[in-house]
This record gives structure tokens, sequence and C-alpha cells, in this order.
């Protein structure tokens, strides 16, 4: 590279930048490029988990943004004992906005390589990453000659693709079907890398579940072999300036080799000079062997006798007798036959904000939501008949301290004979129709136990539950659930009594003594 920069003109360009409403708050960067720039300590622990025992370093940032990840990694190789003998980077970098303050990052690094006798070279493509990169694998006859990388470190953008997106058309020119911008960035790098190539990344946490991923993990599994998954135990802290409030980790994935016996799972807080705490785990704990969907489980807590008791269940949906379905009412859509006030012409029409202690209390003429949908020729196929339905909330507010939380829509309480159940809500039937009430009670009883939600949290890093997470998992038997939900009457118990009956009931009477109410507690500090 041939233009140098010393660090008072990086300062200098960084503050022209910021002059020129462009830094890590801009609203226009995150929102268009959908990217979050890497504060330098999470930067800093991102380089620290290469093996990186090459000799020639052959580094690819895609995304580069300011370069923070480069000059970490940098940093990183320049002071280690055994020090590679080149280092050459590719950086792709589609925002021109931040041009200079990149340039001026690697011209330090080439600075800091100069100084310890290592051959430093830098190339910055100034275009799209996922264009550039399909481009090269497809070896289309213009695409620059792409070099064989074996280091790979990446904060990609957080955005979904399109389906009808060109972007996502291009993707699937070369097998890759995946639904955001991140797993797409990871699959191209994955690709991209050479045999025993490292990749780190932080990205969100949501392709560790549901059906959407599975082509991603599946491409992840098969061609890499994860050696550490890290958590924030703040959902803020790792990008505090960004208002960031998704759960992300931190992966180590190496390509070409076969999975680990076992993996390091570490937590910190995500501020900086957070402890970090690890420990290391099956691999076989973190991608169940018995799983087809290939959910990674992410729980930094010893698996003690009550996680067992939740993988140990066998039971299906289907060995149920249930469906579970994404209710059929989306309001916007059928906005003018929506009612405040309940009439002979209206059926009930049931919100998440309805549901009280377990049981659905309706109407709320309090509430800013409508409580009726008109029964109408246009408005049947979106109704279901009277019956005892089990509902789960499909988004959980801030402050309900369990992903999973569930309540019974009771007939026997609001006299109708067909309901409505709206868009963000997941229900529990049986063929279309209701099902027997200490059956339903039992099934609420499960989902609201804080057992249950230990374990869905080490897949389930976001707080929406979709109807396929919920398809996926094991359930207690039939006799179970219903012995479960005879033991309730009109008013479900408080949380510590429904854990001590669901843990008595899975794990047996002699586990559950002395353990002072749920063995597992939720994990709160993921809620901050």
């Amino acid at each position: 590279m041939e233009t140098r920069f010393t660090t008072a003109a990086v300062k200098s360009a960084k503050q022209d930048l910021e002059k020129a409403g462009v830094n890590d708050k801009t609203v226009l960067t995150r929102h268009e490029l959908a990217q979050f720039f890497t504060p330098e300590h999470i930067a800093d622990f991102m380089a620290s988990l290469f093996v990186a025992k090459s000799d020639n370093v052959e580094l690819l940032d895609a995304g580069a943004g300011t370069g923070a990840l480069s000059a970490a990694l940098v940093r990183r190789l320049t002071e280690q004992r055994r020090k590679p003998k080149r280092i050459a980077v590719t950086a792709y970098e589609v925002d021109r906005r931040v041009g200079d303050v990149l340039r001026g990052t690697l011209s330090e690094c080439q600075e800091r390589s100069d100084a310890v006798g290592i051959e430093f070279s830098c190339q910055i493509l100034p275009e799209d990453f996922i264009t550039g990169a399909v481009a090269s694998l497809r070896s289309d006859l213009f695409a620059p000659e792409t070099a064989a990388f074996n280091i790979a470190i990446v904060n990609p953008p957080y955005r979904k693709l399109r389906t009808d997106s060109n972007t996502r058309r291009l993707l699937r020119s070369i097998g890759i079907e995946t639904s955001n911008f991140y797993s797409a960035f990871v699959a191209l790098i994955l690709r991209l890398l050479a045999k025993g190539g490292e990749c780190v990344a932080i990205t969100p946490r949501s392709f560790c579940n549901g059906p959407y991923f599975k082509p991603f993990r599946t491409e992840l599994l098969d061609t890499s072999a994860l050696h550490r998954l890290h958590l924030f135990e703040s959902r803020t802290a790792a990008f505090d300036k960004d208002n960031v409030l998704q759960e992300n980790v931190i992966f180590h994935a190496i390509k070409g080799e076969p999975q680990p016996k076992e993996l390091v799972i570490s937590i910190s807080s995500g501020g900086k000079k957070s402890p970090v705490l690890e420990r290391k785990v099956s691999y076989c704990d973190v991608v169940l062997p018995s799983d087809p969907e290939r959910f990674i489980h992410i729980g930094f807590e010893n698996r003690d006798r009550s996680s067992v008791g939740v993988e140990n269940l066998q039971c299906t949906l289907g060995d149920l007798g249930l469906t579970v379905s994404t209710g059929r009412v989306v309001d916007f859509r059928a906005k003018s036959f929506l009612r405040k006030h309940p009439s002979p012409e209206t059926a009930p029409l049931i919100y998440p904000a309805h549901f009280n202690r377990g049981f659905v209390f309706w109407p709320r003429n309090e509430s800013l939501k409508a409580n009726a949908i008109v029964i109408h020729d246009k408005t049947r196929d979106l109704l279901v008949p009277a019956g005892v339905y089990v509902l789960v909330k499909r988004f959980s507010s801030k402050e309900e301290r369990r992903r999973i939380v569930a309540c019974i829509y009771d007939p026997k309480r609001i006299r109708a004979p067909l309901i409505g159940f709206e868009n963000h809500l997941n229900y529990f039937h049986v063929g279309g129709k209701g099902m027997p009430m200490d059956f339903a009670k039992g099934m609420a009883m499960f989902l609201n136990s804080t057992l249950l939600d230990n374990y869905f949290r080490r897949f389930s890093g976001h707080t929406q539950v979709n109807a396929a997470d919920l398809r996926n998992m094991k359930y207690p038997g039939i006799g179970r659930l219903k012995s479960l939900g005879a033991q309730i009457g009109n008013d479900f118990p408080d949380q510590r009594t429904l854990d001590e009956l669901v843990e008595r009931e899975l794990l047996g009477a002699e586990n559950v003594k002395g353990r002072s109410g749920a063995s597992v507690r939720v994990r709160q500090n993921i809620d901050k």
C-alpha cells in the first residue's frame, strides 16, 4: 500500500469522519449497511482466539469498517513469541466514507509489522463482499483471483435478506441458502478459507436454532470444527454505543477438521476488562447427535440432572396427538373487522395482553388492542372453534423472566362458539380443536417451568419463540402431563411451586428434595 498514515493523521481522519456525521452511532450506516463497528476490547478478545501458527498469514477481513479487527489481529501476531514471516490483509469495505480511516489503520499495521521484521502487504477492495466473493467462487471470467486465506476475522452486517433480492439469487447460484447477511458472509468466508484455515466471527445468536438457519448450520458444522463459543452476560455491554439489544455470540471454527470431542464455552459481561469464565463441554452436549435440526446448545452452566431430565424426554407433538400453529389473525390486515368491545356479531380476539396468571383474561377494556373480531365470510377461516387451547407468546417482553410464556384458553370462562388468536401467539390444538383440560394444564405447566426455560436458552438466543422451535422440542408423555395438570385447580401456582411440581414429575421426588425450589434459576443477566 502506497499511502502511509501516522497515528496523528489517523486521529485527524477520524475527526473529519465524525464531522461528516459518520461514527459508531451513525444511523445511516447502521440501517443502510447493517454494520456495527467493533469495540477495541472485543476485537482484541476475538484476535486472542486464533491458533495462528502459519508463517504466511493470508488474512480476510470481510466488511472491515475502520479496520479494528485487522488491527487487533496484527497486534496479536506482532506481539506473540512465534511471529509469522509475512502478513497479507485483504479488506472488503463497501462504505467509502470510512475509507481514509481504514487506510490509516492498515498503515499503522504496516508500521507495527515493519518494526518487528514481518513483511506486510494489504489491499482494500471497495466493493460488496458478497458480490465479489460469489464471483471468485464461481470463477467468473473477470473476477479477481482470490488468495487462499488461512485466517478470517469478521463482524458481518446484521440484516435480513429478501427472498427476491439479487443478493439472495447470487448466493443461490453457488448453493448458499440463508436468510440474513451475517450468515451469508460467514458461509462465503468458510468457502474461501483453505483447509485448516481459521475463522473467528461475532454474530447474532439466532443461527443456533430455527428452520431458516438450518442450511447455514449444516454448512458450518459439516465443513468446520467448532472450538470456541463465547456468550455475553449482557445484551448491551459489548456494543454499548450502538444500542444493540440482541444476544450475540463469538465463535472460532477451523475448516476441514472433524468436530472435536470437547470445545470451550466461555462467558463475560462484554464490558472492558470484564473477566472471562470458561469451561470445556462435550461436543455432543452442544449439538445433540439425535437432533436432525442440529440446534446448537450454548449453556455455560454445568449440565445437571434437571438439564438431562429435559434432554431425555422422548415424546414429539405427534406422539401426543398435538399440533402447534401460529395465530391466524394478522391484525393490520383485518383492521376493518376489529372491534374494541365485543358484541353478538363478534368473536373474542386473543392477544398476548390477555394473558393473566396462567389463563386468558378477556376482555381487557383498558388495553389499546382490540378485544373482538367480526364474524364474517372473510374472517371465518381465521377463527377456531371453542375449546381448551394452550397459548404461547411468540415474543416475550424484556420484563418477563421466561422466554416461553404459556397460558390456557378456557371456554368455560369465555362463552363464545368461535375464537380468534392473533398472529403474535402460537397455539397448541388437536386437529384444529381443543384438548382435555388436565392435559392442557400439564402442558402449560411444563412450558412455564424454569427447567424448560433454562434448557430452551441453551439453543435460543432471542426473545422470539417460533412454532418450529416448539415442534422440534420433546415433551413428557400424556400420562405425565395429565398427572401434572391434575395437581392444580382453577389458579396456577406461583413459580417456585410450579417448578417443584414439574421437577418432581420429571426427575422424581428423591432428586428434588433439598433443592429449595427450582433446580436452576432463570439467567437474569441475559435480560439486562
